[in-house]
């Protein structure tokens, strides 16, 4: 294949993808027909089906471009960063600047990513994704800044959950402050809850209490 031919394909690849990205933000997946996206992208189903060979393989190709963008500001932002706690909080900073300028892809996760795909069925890009998260967390708990008191797994979880809902609800009610603007006092609020020694205190006081 030529060059020219590379960058045609890829052009299609682009035209396509940010249509469907469009649609899917705008309407659950169930609800969602190729057709719809084809019309959206100005190309005939065919060439989609060539493509992407179905709606749930062009809906994992939309994540994998996105979440590998994330990805890689993530390591960008990560660079030359040299405190723990700095790094975690730029690594949250970038997710919510990255969802402030990207709505219609916390649109699209609203609409048209279940729970499951998180779960076994997941494109190289959420595993990318979930794979830098786990190593700054587990750096953390390794280095002793974080708490040991959970698997790393679940403060993946924490970490992912607050992300996900915050984004979500601040689609879902319109609001207009960006995240990134309340990410200092949401930090601290994980912050507070996932480090080293967070709730052991006023754990033992409240078993001698009872």
């Amino acid at each position: 294949m030529t060059e020219a031919a590379v960058h045609r394909r890829a052009d299609v690849r682009e035209r396509i993808e940010d249509a469907a990205l469009r649609v899917f933000s705008e309407t659950e997946f169930h609800r969602v027909a190729l057709a719809d996206i084809a019309r959206e992208a100005g190309a005939s189903l065919q060439t989609l089906y060539r493509y992407y060979g179905g709606k749930e393989a062009l809906l994992n190709a939309c994540l994998h471009r996105w979440l590998g963008e994330l990805a890689e500001r993530m390591l960008d932002h990560l660079a030359g960063i040299e405190t723990y706690k700095d790094r975690l909080r730029k690594v949250f900073w970038v997710v919510l600047d990255f969802f402030d300028r990207n709505p219609r892809v916390g649109w699209m996760m609203i609409h048209s990513v279940y729970p499951d795909r998180w779960g076994d069925d997941m494109t190289p890009a959420q595993h990318r994704l979930t794979g830098l998260f786990l190593a700054v967390l587990e750096e953390g708990q390794e280095s002793g800044v974080l708490t040991n008191r959970v698997d790393s797994m679940v403060l993946l979880d924490i970490f992912y959950g607050l992300l996900l809902r915050v984004n979500q609800m601040h689609l879902l009610r319109h609001e207009t402050r960006p995240l990134a603007e309340q990410a200092p006092v949401l930090f601290d609020m994980l912050w507070a809850a996932i480090s080293a020694g967070a709730g052991a205190e006023q754990g033992d006081q409240a078993v001698q209490v009872t």
